[in-house]
Parts: structure tokens; C-alpha cells; sequence
């Protein structure tokens, strides 16, 4: 596999040299791991023109070494790593003004840098990282292709044994499992399950509530292979025949999905995209019902950008990941997701989710 750490420091560079910064204080997780490959929790790396150093405690002295190898000077902080930070900048080359992650650090580190120092030494830089991460390189597709994958795996093995009766705490139960046993190195979100009306709880907190015969079954889940995420929505019928208005709104939901899936591509505005499915929603008169956006970037986490919403003005480019997430919402009756996951292309998008999409009863 190609190792595009250097490359990514060096874009990095770049944009640190548009936007006139020195340097830059990296704090995210996730974008330490971009640059870097250390998957430790805690961590700072400061990139300068000409080199780099990863700060982290002790747990993580062994792991650092391993992952980040010979790319970046790592250096084990034996106090805050703020205070650690602080204490290397006058041998590390770093020429200021420096920019750091503000929508990252608390405020209390934040006020350690731009309090404490010069005027002007640090600078906020906003997302400049985040933005390198949109367009994913050939591996990191593969990643993802293999977390949704797995997804759709574990899926299929939990389906098997959901039956009225059972609640929500075992249905999760049960798909986490099977998640850990296809491989999945972690849960990128807490797993999501929702049954009768509380299938209209979009991020619905999954619950003792015990699954009755004819209700919804709405599971929304993640895997994680390689640090990728994979995210994934279905909503079922459990244990007795789906009624009338149930296939309704299912069909209205997977029709306004596949117009999604058949007409989204690279170049689009994240707004255009989102329409393709909203304006079918709308059409239909459940336009109030679906509150949320289409979807999200998927990449090193399950929510990054690009953005596939009607606020979006901005395209989205060849190589991003995203999801598609159409829902219909009805308090007190309950509600329909059904969500996959998708690259962008100049000519369409490419499922990477190979899960069926009807309406299925479960049990």
C-alpha cells in the first residue's frame, strides 16, 4: 500500500504557505492520524517547513514509534502537552505566525497559546486539514468499500435472529456482535436502534423498549476497518406484514433514495444532490417529514465533509465518500431511513453498500 504521508504534509505545506502561516499545530485525531498514522487518543503535532514532531504521553511511547516510524521526531511530554508544546517551539524551526486548530482545542488551551505568547505568534487556520481529507486516495476508497462491507455482513447475520419480543438493548446486542465478528475494529457511533413510534427519533438512543408484531425496526449502525468508517441505515417491519401506510411511506423513501443514487455525481453542489431526493419527498407530502440533509462525508470519521445539504452551496469533488440518508419522520407513528454509502464520480456514484434495499419483515 503507498505510503501518503509525505505527500500529505507536503499539501499541507502548501496551504500553509497560501494562507501565510509558518506552521501549524495540528489537534484533531483525526487529522493526526491523516498525516502521521499514529490512532493514539491523544496527541499534537506541530508541522513545520521542513519538519515535524508528534507530542503524546507515555501510554502511547511504543505505539507512536511504531506508527509514525522515521516521518515525524516524537517526542514524549512529561506534563500537558500544551505546556510541552510551548517548551519545544524555540529549537523546533517553526517560523511563526503558527496556525492551530481552533475549532478543536478547549478554550483553555487556545488561551495557552494566543495569552501567553506574542501578539500574532499563533493564529487560528481553520479546517485546513479536513479539507485535504474530502478527496480520498485509492486506498483509503478500498477501506471504505471493505467497512461497508462488513456492514453489510454483520447485517445480514443479526437480521437472521430479530424477533418480537426481543428489545432494542438485544437487537444491538446482537448486531454489534456480529460487527465484531466480521471484523469491525470498533463501533464509529453509538449503534442505533428504534422501534414503533420511536423509529421517528432520528438519532434515537436505543432503548429497553421491547419490539412488538407489526412495528418499525430502524437499525443505523457503523464498522470501522483500516480507521475507516463505514454507516449504514435499515428500517424493517417486524413479525407481521407491513400495512398500507407503511409501504407507502417505505416507497416514497426508497424512491426519493434512488433518485439520489441514480442521479448524484461529482461536480454537483451538495444542494443540487440533496434536492434529488428531497423534491420527491416533497412531491409526496412528506416534505415537512425529512428534516435532516442527505448526507455526510464518510472517511477517518462517520461525519466529515463534504456536506450533501440544501445549505450547501459548494461541489463536491471526484473521490469523495459520502452517504445517502433519505428519512420520513411521523410522531407517534414512527418513521423510515434507508442509507448507504457512496463514491463520487464524474460519470455517477458507486455503491459501496450491497445490501437490499425493499421492505423486508423480520422474524
Amino acid at each position: 500500500m503507498a505510503d501518503r504521508r509525505p505527500e500529505r504534509l507536503a499539501a499541507l505545506r502548501e496551504r500553509l504557505a497560501a494562507e501565510g502561516l509558518g506552521a501549524m499545530v495540528v489537534a484533531h485525531a483525526a487529522n493526526v492520524r491523516y498525516l502521521t498514522g499514529f490512532s493514539g487518543s491523544s496527541a499534537l503535532l506541530l508541522v513545520a517547513e521542513s519538519a515535524a514532531v508528534l507530542l503524546t504521553d507515555s501510554r502511547y511511547e511504543t505505539q507512536a514509534a511504531e506508527e509514525v516510524g522515521d516521518l515525524a521526531r516524537v517526542q514524549i511530554a512529561p506534563a500537558a502537552l500544551i505546556d510541552a508544546l510551548l517548551a519545544l517551539l524555540p529549537e523546533s524551526g517553526a517560523r511563526e505566525p503558527i496556525g492551530f486548530e481552533a475549532h478543536v482545542l478547549t478554550v483553555r488551551e487556545a488561551s495557552c497559546l494566543t495569552e501567553g505568547a506574542r501578539p500574532g505568534r499563533f493564529r487560528p487556520a481553520g479546517e485546513l486539514v479536513e479539507r485535504l481529507r474530502v478527496v480520498k486516495a485509492p486506498e483509503e476508497i478500498a477501506a471504505l468499500r471493505d467497512a461497508a462491507g462488513v456492514a453489510g455482513a454483520a447485517l445480514a447475520r443479526a437480521v437472521a435472529d430479530i424477533r418480537v419480543g426481543l428489545s432494542e438493548l438485544e437487537v444491538a446486542a446482537l448486531l454489534e456482535a456480529a460487527l465484531r465478528r466480521e471484523g469491525s475494529v470498533a463501533h464509529p457511533f453509538p449503534t442505533i436502534v428504534a422501534s414503533g413510534p420511536r423509529a421517528a427519533l432520528p438519532h434515537a438512543r436505543t432503548s429497553a423498549r421491547r419490539v412488538g408484531a407489526g412495528e418499525w425496526l430502524l437499525l443505523d449502525f457503523g464498522a470501522e476497518v483500516g480507521g475507516y468508517c463505514a454507516d449504514v441505515t435499515r428500517t424493517y417491519v417486524v413479525g407481521a406484514p407491513p400495512d398500507p401506510r407503511q409501504r407507502e411511506v417505505y416507497a416514497v423513501v426508497l424512491g426519493a433514495q434512488a433518485a439520489a443514487l441514480a442521479g448524484m455525481r461529482a461536480g454537483m453542489t451538495g444542494k443540487a444532490a440533496d434536492a434529488l431526493a428531497r423534491d420527491p419527498i416533497e412531491a409526496a407530502g412528506y416534505g415537512a417529514a425529512f428534516g435532516h440533509s442527505l448526507g455526510h462525508g464518510l472517511g477517518l470519521e462517520v461525519h466529515e465533509a463534504p456536506r450533501v445539504s440544501k445549505a450547501s452551496d459548494e461541489a463536491l469533488p471526484a473521490g469523495a465518500v459520502v452517504t445517502v440518508e433519505p428519512g420520513v419522520y411521523l410522531p407517534g407513528w414512527g418513521g423510515v431511513r434507508i442509507e448507504d454509502d457512496v463514491v463520487l464520480g464524474d460519470t455517477g456514484a458507486a455503491l459501496f453498500t450491497m445490501i437490499p434495499r425493499e421492505l423486508v419483515v423480520l422474524g
